[in-house]
Formats: structure tokens, C-alpha cells, sequence
């Protein structure tokens, strides 16, 4: 490629990689997979490295980080960041509007509107058209400089290239991390057995302090824009300076609105009440400012605040509901959370059906009793929390909750670490929930690769007993005709406190009718979620007669479902389900006692193994409606598409497998690191501490999580297990190039940051001119090339040792004459 074709691609792949940066932080919107939208980037930094004279400052290029901060440098603002007042009434905001008008002496004034966003300020400083500084609020006078981490943030101009933009100008804004990033993040970090961030605000501030850059960019955070600052900008109004920035590129929230009276304000509160849950990200009010500068200038500021503008709060919206019952979940590390099922209320723009109560602590906290009314409130207007109890409304004797003591889904004696809230099931190795998080990061696609192996059927194959560790799925293949017609998904269930398996109504109602569809019961249990049980049964029946279909015995199955469970009552509520005992005993009650089905509906997860376990000569009449309770089942396709996935994942590289077997603290990255490091599973795990700590990224709690891992029985079995099936567990060797002898004999090591080298690179380097490169420091190396940033400690062992330290230009020379 010559120099202009260079320029040309450059160019174009510049335009296309920022036509998609404005769709998806703009426009919400994607045309291109993440995939297809890296192979872009990947290939205009390959380009921007080949032809450096065409790397430019504002280069999409410069948005994937790379910079370590150690520390972040402390920046007075050259305008202060001031907080604002805060209301929570209408009457407060009249009160507001009334301060205004005495202080003008006239009503002749307009306010800006905007949504108040639930994010981190930043204050950015452009000199030229070009980004020089971001500073966070910090105490309002100075903040800290994170200029390198929001220069990933891709929407955010790195040059400005409008025409007539002042000398120096200055906006600010709220960078917030978007819930759906948020969400995901959290289910990456469940998957990895790492802790879950609280709420997108603190995670959006955790991600700004990061000390790698490159970590930054992958978070995706976004900013919305709200202010212009300088000298000579050349507006007298608010709304002509966001107008301003948006014709700059600054990415201002479309929520803004210029209003005329306080009337039109409150009309924009009110407006904007139910419609901000679809907003990207959260709110929790509304800010009004005084549009005129002019007229704020003449109103002031008192100590704190302006007196020009204000925050209106929305209130937390609370609703009053029964709780029905709770329900223990075991999360993938163990981690118990009580959930508590609700009778459907709305609030917030949504139908509540369930809360997390959090841990043990927050229930006695709450001081919770079975069958109470509750108060229930959006936390963070995501998550909704109980509040409080009415205990006025409180049954007689009814029995304060008592938290489980042992796990719902293994029956194992739970556990509670000494200063930790929640309280954990020890057994990693066989409770189901856990080995699915285990199993279900082994096969994903940055790991083992194997997308035939989705959730669904890793959940059924754990729970029917095909699977227990990731080794298992290597041993499918002698059991293929054993999988054949079992249950592939489980949403349908749910499981009580007790051990009681339940199954959804829309599933009970479809396999206790005829000629009535699946999407049909879906579509009235939707319209009819807010009555109790027994109604929307009742209304049911009645939706039958109005469709005319087979009436007579439709309804009758309806009239013996509710008869059951009426029967039953005895038996717990989950909103949405049904026990399956009691659904199942209409089909089979002549045959069998209900105690047996009740039983049998305790120890298994799906009706395939409670049939089995009940071991009944059925009518083929009778399975095939019984066969409409079950979800799709495992057929000779699936079965295929399975084994060609499993046999192609064992060409996944040592680095692949080593993130794949789920050592915890031990990243993508990290894994990759090791990998290249030690060469092969044996050395890693014959790795002193002393040996780990050398590496560049690895600390004590790493050492800790490897350490544990290959004390652990079960782990050394599947490693080797998998080395059988023909797993990869050493780094292939790769033919390397030999560029000279000017390195041989040589025992070297490099530590600290080099300016020509990546880690990887300059032990390419060392091998590849005939010298060894050695890894820890030790009084056989023959010199050690010093980096920027080399450790004290490595380097006073060296110089008590007597190894020679050598700068990187020095090294240079030598190999290069």
C-alpha cells in the first residue's frame, strides 16, 4: 500500500468508524455487530503504527486507551462548579419563582428546562478547537484530571471543527454509564464470580477513576452536555449556547425545552414524570435555570448556590401490596439473595411482581412477617425495594420470616463469613446454580467457544444429572441417545423455598385446554395481571365461552384447577405459577396418591423426571397432554449441532482454555498474560508467588485465587480429564524469526514500561537475536534493561545481586550495533 492509498483508507475507515460511534451513542442504534465494528478499528490502528505521520490527534484511533495513571493530578476549575438548591413541591417551586421575579422587579423571563441525570460532572476545557483537559467536580473549586480515561469516551469531540469557535471555551456535563452497559457489565461480572457494582452512578464514577485507560474504553460510558463557559463566546442566552455546542458535535439530551412561566414548567414536570423511565439512563428530577445570562448575573448567587436556578425532585413513588411468599435464589458464586414475591401493583410505570429483600439482615431489619402489607419503592428507579411494613394491617399470629439455613437448591448447611451480609452455599462443586456459572463461562465465546451449548440446555443437562463439571461435556458423545427427549428448557419452572417445584400458569392453563393457542393464554394473562389468582381463572372461563371453544371441557379442567387449589391451599403462593403437584394430579389422580406426585415434584426439576421417578403406564392420549406441560425437547438436530460445536472447541489455544477453567480475578487478559508467560499449565501452577508477583498486573489476591485453584482435588481431576479429550494446555510454539546473534548467550529481563517494546514483544525480540529471556530477577541474568517505572524492590535486588541495569537505548545499540 503506498503512503496516498494509506491516507485514503484512513480516512475512510475514520468516517465510517465515527458514522457508527454517532448512530450508537446518539441514535441508540447499530448497523454493524461489535465484531464487524473492531476488525474496523483494528485496522486504522494497524495503519496509524505503518504510517505514523497520518496519525492525528482526533483519530478514533486515540478512543481505546492505553494510558496507566497512577495517580490523578489535582486541577483548580477556572470557573466554579457550583451545586444547586433542591425542592421537592410544587408549592417551593412557586415559592422559587416568586424570588426570581422581586429580584428582577418584572416577569419578563424565561426558563430552560432539562432532565437532572444521575451521572458524574465533568468539566472539559478546549484550547483551539482541541480537547487539553477534563477535570471531575471534586469539591466544586478543583477536581481531579481524568483527562486520559474521558478521551475513550466516543462521544465526546476530541477537536472541534466548526468555524468561528472561541479562542478557549469551556463545557460541562454529566458522563453516565447507560443501563443497558450497566446490566451487561453486571451479568459478565456475575459470570466471572466478581462482586456486582450497586448502581450505574457509582459504577460511571469507579470507571472515571480507572488507572488503565484502555479498561475505560471498553465500559462505553456516554455524556450529556448542559453548559457553555468562556470569554467572548458570543451568546447572551442558555439556549443559544446549547444550540451552540450541538452544532459543535456535543451530544446534548434531547429532554431540554424553553418554557415561558413557572405554569409551563410545572406542565414539563409533569410531562416528564412517567416518560423519563425510557430514558438511557437514570433520572430523578428536573432542573430549571433562568435562560437570560444578563438576568442571572443580576440575580446572584447566595454562599452556596445560584439564585438564578433550581432542582425539582421527583418523589420516590411507593406503592402498598401483600407479599405472598419469598423465595430463595442461589446466584452463581453462591450467594443467597431472598426475593419477595409480590401481589402485582403498579408503580413507576410498571407492574411489580417481585423485590429483592437483599440478605438476612435487611429482613430483620424490616422486621417482615408472612402475609404482611408492604411498602414498596424503585431503587435507583430500576430495582424495586421493600421500604417498610404496615403493621397495622398485620394478620393475627402471623409468624415473623425465619431466613433459610440451608440451600434451596443442594440442601447444603449455608454459610456466613465473619463481617459479610450475605450468606453463601459452600458447595461449588455440585449445586446446580453454581456449576451452571462455572460451566456456562467455560463454554462462552471469548472462552471455550462453544455456542451450541447455550444456557438453556447447560441448565437442563446439570439439573437431569448429564453434567457436573466442564470435563462432563467432553464425555456427551457416549450419550447421545440418552439426551434424546429430554426437557431443554426450564423457564417454565420455578422453584419455592420448601423445595416445591411450580410451574407458570400460562403453561398449566395450555396443557389443561384444547384448540386454545399458546399466545392466546399469553395474551389474556397479560391483560389480566393485575386481578388475583381465582378472578383471573374465573375470567378465563368466561374468555372461553366468548371464544367458543370446546366450552364444556375446557371449562371443567379450568373448574378442577381451581377446585385443586382451593384443596391445597395450604401450599405457598409464587405470583405467575401454580404448583405442579396439583396441576399433575388432575391428569393422574385415579393412578397414583397425591402425596407421591407432591413428593416426587420436591426432588425433581422438570415433570419429564417426576414422570419417570412415578413411573406410570400412561395412555398416549393422556402423555400428549401431559407432553404440553413440558418446553421443547432435546431432538437428533440439537443433539448434531452439539457434538460439532464440543469436537471444534479443542482447537481453542492454551490462553483460551487457561480464562475458560474460571480461576477467579483471572481476566481475559490476565489469562493471556500467563499464558505467554509460563508456556504451559504445569509451569503456572509450579510458579512461586515470588514468580507471579514479578509480572506486571499480578498481585497478592491473584496469587491467592491460583493458589486455591490448584489445591483443590477436583480441579487437578477435570485438568486432567480435559488433557485426555485432547484440550490444549501449553502455548503452541511459533516458528520464530531469527534476525541475528548479537544477543547470544545473553540472560536478559526487562522491567517497566519501555517506549519500543510491548511485553510480548521484547521477548520475540531477545529470542530472536539469540539471547534467553529470563523472567525473575536472579544473579544468572547478564544485565536487566530498565523501563520507566521499574519496581524499588526488583531493583534494589538487582543491585544487591549485581546484575548491571541497562537504559532501553542502550540496549538498542547493542543489538544493533
Amino acid at each position: 500500500m503506498t503512503h496516498a492509498e494509506a491516507a485514503a483508507r484512513i480516512a475512510q475507515l475514520s468516517k465510517e468508524i465515527n458514522h457508527h460511534n454517532q448512530l450508537y451513542y446518539q441514535e441508540s442504534r447499530i448497523e454493524i455487530s461489535d465484531y464487524e465494528f473492531d476488525q474496523l478499528l483494528e485496522e486504522l490502528v494497524r495503519l496509524e503504527r505503518e504510517y505514523p505521520d497520518l496519525l492525528f490527534p482526533d483519530s478514533p484511533s486515540q478512543r481505546v486507551g492505553g494510558t496507566i495513571t497512577k495517580e490523578f493530578k489535582t486541577v483548580e476549575h477556572e470557573y466554579r462548579m457550583l451545586s444547586l438548591g433542591n425542592t421537592y413541591t410544587t408549592e417551593e417551586l412557586i415559592a422559587f419563582d416568586e424570588r426570581v421575579m422581586k429580584g428582577l422587579g418584572h416577569k419578563n423571563y424565561e426558563y430552560f428546562c432539562e432532565m437532572k441525570f444521575d451521572g458524574v460532572a465533568i468539566s472539559l476545557v478546549y484550547e483551539n478547537g482541541q480537547l487539553v483537559r477534563a477535570v471531575t467536580r471534586g469539591d466544586g473549586t478543583k477536581g481531579d484530571d481524568v483527562t486520559a480515561n474521558v478521551k475513550t469516551i466516543r462521544n465526546i469531540p476530541l477537536k472541534i471543527r466548526a468555524a468561528n469557535v472561541p479562542a478557549k471555551f469551556e463545557v460541562r456535563g454529566e458522563i453516565f454509564l447507560p443501563l443497558k452497559e450497566f446490566m451487561k457489565i453486571n451479568a459478565e461480572r456475575e459470570a466471572e464470580g466478581e462482586a456486582l457494582m450497586a448502581n450505574p452512578r457509582n459504577a460511571a464514577s469507579g470507571t472515571l477513576k480507572m488507572q488503565d485507560s484502555s479498561v475505560v474504553a471498553k465500559r462505553r460510558l456516554n455524556c450529556y452536555f448542559y453548559q457553555l463557559l468562556g470569554e467572548n463566546i458570543g451568546v447572551t442566552k442558555h439556549d443559544e449556547a446549547i444550540h451552540l455546542i450541538e452544532s459543535w458535535g456535543f451530544n446534548v439530551s434531547p429532554t431540554y425545552k424553553k418554557v415561558n412561566s413557572i405554569s409551563e414548567v410545572l406542565d414539563y414536570i409533569e410531562d416528564w414524570k412517567d416518560k423519563r423511565y425510557g430514558l438511557p439512563l437514570d433520572t430523578d428530577g428536573v432542573v430549571l435555570k433562568i435562560n437570560d445570562y444578563d438576568q442571572r448575573e443580576e440575580l446572584g448567587f447566595t454562599a452556596k448556590i445560584p439564585r438564578w436556578a433550581i432542582a425539582y425532585k421527583y418523589k420516590a413513588e411507593s406503592a402498598e401490596t401483600e407479599l405472598l411468599s419469598i423465595t430463595y435464589q442461589v446466584g452463581r458464586t453462591g450467594a443467597i439473595t431472598p426475593v419477595a414475591n409480590l401481589a402485582p401493583v403498579s408503580l413507576a410505570g410498571t407492574t411489580v411482581k417481585r423485590a429483592s429483600l437483599h440478605n438476612a439482615n435487611e429482613i430483620e431489619r424490616l422486621g417482615i412477617h408472612e402475609g404482611d402489607f408492604v411498602f414498596v419503592e424503585k431503587g435507583g428507579e430500576i430495582i424495586p425495594k421493600i421500604t417498610g411494613v404496615n403493621e397495622k394491617r398485620r394478620r393475627p399470629h402471623a409468624h415473623a420470616i425465619r431466613y433459610i439455613s440451608t440451600c434451596p437448591e443442594c440442601g447444603s448447611q449455608l454459610v456466613r463469613k465473619e463481617g459479610e451480609a450475605k450468606h453463601y452455599c459452600p458447595n461449588a462443586v455440585s449445586c446446580p446454580p453454581q456449576v451452571l456459572g462455572r460451566i456456562e463461562h467455560f463454554v462462552s465465546k471469548r472462552a471455550m467457544d462453544i455456542d451450541s451449548l447455550g444456557t438453556e440446555r447447560i441448565r437442563a443437562l446439570i439439573d437431569q444429572g448429564f453434567i457436573r463439571t466442564y470435563a462432563d461435556i467432553y464425555e456427551l458423545d457416549t450419550k447421545q441417545s440418552e439426551l434424546l427427549g429430554l426437557e431443554m428448557s426450564q423457564d417454565q419452572y420455578e422453584r419455592e423455598v420448601s423445595g416445591l417445584l411450580y410451574i407458570s400458569l400460562e403453561k398449566a392453563l395450555f396443557a389443561l385446554t384444547e384448540s386454545i393457542s399458546f399466545k392466546q393464554i399469553q395474551d389474556f394473562l397479560l391483560e389480566t395481571t393485575h386481578l388475583p389468582l381465582k378472578d383471573r381463572l374465573r375470567a378465563f372461563q368466561a374468555q372461553i365461552r366468548a371464544w367458543k371453544k370446546k366450552v364444556p371441557s375446557n371449562v371443567g379442567m379450568v373448574d378442577l384447577l381451581i377446585h385443586n387449589l382451593s384443596q391445597h391451599a395450604d401450599l405457598m403462593k409464587v405470583e405467575d405459577y401454580v404448583p405442579v403437584a396439583v396441576v399433575l394430579e388432575i391428569f393422574l389422580g385415579r393412578r397414583t396418591d397425591f402425596e407421591k406426585i407432591l413428593e416426587a415434584s420436591k426432588k425433581h426439576g422438570t415433570v419429564h423426571m417426576i414422570l419417570l421417578e412415578l413411573d406410570l403406564d400412561l395412555p398416549s392420549e393422556l402423555n400428549e397432554r401431559i407432553k404440553k406441560l413440558k418446553a421443547n425437547t432435546f431432538q437428533e438436530g440439537v443433539i448434531s449441532n452439539m457434538m460439532e460445536g464440543i469436537f471444534a472447541s479443542k482447537e481453542q489455544p492454551f490462553e483460551k482454555v487457561l480464562f475458560a477453567l474460571g480461576i477467579r480475578n483471572i481476566g481475559e487478559n490476565t489469562a493471556q498474560l500467563l499464558a505467554r508467560h509460563f508456556g504451559s499449565i504445569e509451569k503456572l501452577q509450579e510458579a512461586s508467588s515470588e514468580q507471579l508477583l514479578e509480572i506486571n498486573g499480578v498481585g497478592e489476591t491473584l496469587v491467592q485465587s491460583i493458589r486455591e485453584f490448584f489445591a483443590q482435588p477436583e480441579h487437578l481431576d477435570s485438568i486432567a480429564r480435559l488433557k485426555s479429550h485432547g484440550l490444549k494446555f501449553e502455548i503452541e510454539q511459533r516458528e520464530s524469526t531469527q534476525l541475528g546473534n548479537a544477543l547470544a548467550g545473553k540472560r536478559i529481563l526487562a522491567s517497566g514500561k519501555l517506549q519500543n517494546f510491548k511485553r510480548d514483544e521484547i521477548v520475540d525480540f531477545v529470542q530472536a537475536h539469540g539471547g534467553q529471556y529470563i523472567s525473575s530477577v536472579s544473579k544468572n541474568l547478564d544485565f536487566i534493561i530498565e523501563g520507566e517505572e521499574m519496581g524499588p524492590s526488583k531493583k534494589e535486588k538487582a543491585q544487591k545481586l549485581g546484575v548491571p541495569l541497562i537504559s532501553e537505548e542502550e540496549f538498542l545499540k547493542m543489538v544493533n550495533g
